[in-house]
């Protein structure tokens, strides 16, 4: 049906005036429950077909997407899409990928993006959001769980563009997560544990989420402010790539062509330290960045956008190419309702030699970083200032929990002063350990 769809948007956009489109169609459908104090809390599901339609005429484009694809509606959003692309401005780096750029090879069977086990029901999710509450409830000095919950979708896209392109795939993910409290009064403390597979199989027990949960909760019981400096600082792996995401953000095609980006006059030069590799690979198997063709048809292949810390590349799809005189990186993804943009699937970096706790000894004193919130960091510039939370570090020791500070820096500077550990978790689309960051100024008392 969704292949019938999009030919049927394609032909609509022809009709209609179109020189060029592209027609994708999307159904949809996911179930979540909630649970607290050992009751169901709230049960959601939806389902639904959903299409998208781009047009292109003269260098100009404009995207329209629905919900509704019967025959009148179809035609009504190809004119009114056509109507809009005449009205937009002129953009010659607009256009569709030549047939010979095209992907050859569109089965994504090998990438195991689909689980075929039945799809578990609402009773089903509700036992695994029921044991993560348990388990976290069990864990001595938890005072109450927030919220528990489990979750199971299914998404199956089909893509058709006028330049003979057609391709699709099926998508499946597995979801438990867990937020747990501990401490009274002013000196409850928050923390959460969450994970996400694509196959049932792969996926951890939900006891196992949300007694991590409930130990990390346990663990920032008494938190307070650290001392004001500068010092070290880890990033636990379960933020770090956050850290890296600022990178990747900052060698988007998007923000070159701006000129927004603090890394905008960095190709060929150095900007993690020797022996670094950041590594994209789409081809992971049962991975849920992983794609065998890009959102504009390209063919997706592994590349290095750092290699031994010298940048390599941005990240393009066909409009930022061109902008920058480039080839696609074969970056391009998309939604609904828009023009594709360049983005990444599957980054992984190198990891060191060390432990975290090794690494915690070696820094002596300082700043464990395990969440982070609020940001302030200036794009262009590579500023950064963020509010944290974690652990202080005495004589390379945890010495106690800490809460209400802001760290701040460069992130220019950091990236050039960071250390990896070992520890990086195999089910990260952004593979990333805990990083050592040396020099970092924390506000706290």
């Amino acid at each position: 049906m969704l292949k019938t769809l999009t030919h049927a948007l394609l032909q609509a956009a022809r009709e209609a005036g179109a020189e060029d489109a592209e027609a994708l169609a999307i159904n949809a459908s996911a179930t979540g429950i909630d649970v607290r104090a050992g009751r169901l809390e709230h049960a959601e599901r939806a389902d639904g077909i959903e299409i998208g339609l781009r047009v292109m005429i003269g260098g100009r484009q404009a995207s329209v997407s629905g919900a509704d694809h019967s025959e009148d509606t179809i035609r009504t959003m190809a004119r009114r899409a056509v109507a809009m692309a005449r009205a937009a401005p002129v953009d010659d780096s607009i256009g569709l990928a030549d047939p010979d750029q095209l992907a050859q090879d569109r089965d994504s069977t090998m990438l195991e993006l689909f689980d075929p086990a039945p799809e578990p029901g609402p009773a089903a999710l509700e036992e695994m959001a029921l044991q993560s509450e348990a388990a976290a409830l069990a864990v001595p000095g938890v005072r109450t769980v927030e919220s528990a919950g489990a979750s199971y979708s299914k998404r199956e896209t089909w893509l058709a563009i006028s330049n003979g392109f057609e391709g699709g795939h099926q998508r499946s993910q597995y979801g438990v997560s867990c937020t747990a409290i501990s401490g009274e009064g002013l000196k409850m403390e928050r923390d959460h544990a969450g994970e996400g597979r694509i196959w049932a199989e792969d996926m951890p027990g939900a006891d196992e989420i949300g007694r991590l949960a409930g130990e990390r909760a346990v663990a920032r019981s008494g938190a307070r402010k650290p001392p004001t400096g500068a010092y070290p600082i880890l990033y636990d792996e379960r933020i770090s790539s956050g850290l890296i995401g600022h990178l990747l953000g900052a060698v988007n095609g998007s923000a070159i062509v701006r000129g927004s980006s603090w890394l905008r006059d960095a190709m060929d030069m150095q900007v993690l330290p020797d022996g670094i590799t950041l590594r994209e690979n789409p081809h992971l198997p049962r991975m849920s960045s992983s794609r065998i063709f890009d959102a504009e048809g390209l063919p997706t292949a592994p590349r290095d956008i750092v290699s031994d810390g010298i940048l390599k590349g941005w990240s393009l799809d066909l409009s930022t190419a061109r902008k920058l005189g480039l080839q696609s990186t074969a970056s391009a993804v998309r939604g609904l309702g828009g023009p594709p943009a360049p983005g990444v699937s599957n980054v992984i970096m190198t990891e060191g030699e060390l432990t975290p706790q090794q690494l915690i000894a070696e820094m002596g004193r300082g700043l464990i970083v395990t969440s982070l919130l609020g940001s302030s960091i200036n794009p262009t510039t590579g500023d950064y200032s963020r509010g944290a939370a974690g652990f202080w570090v005495e004589n390379g020791e945890i010495s106690y929990p800490i809460n209400e500070c802001t760290i701040a820096g460069n992130l220019r500077e950091m990236l050039m002063r960071l250390t990896p550990a070992n520890d990086a978790r195999d089910w990260r689309s952004i593979r990333v350990p805990s990083l050592l960051v040396e020099g970092m100024t924390v506000a706290g008392a």
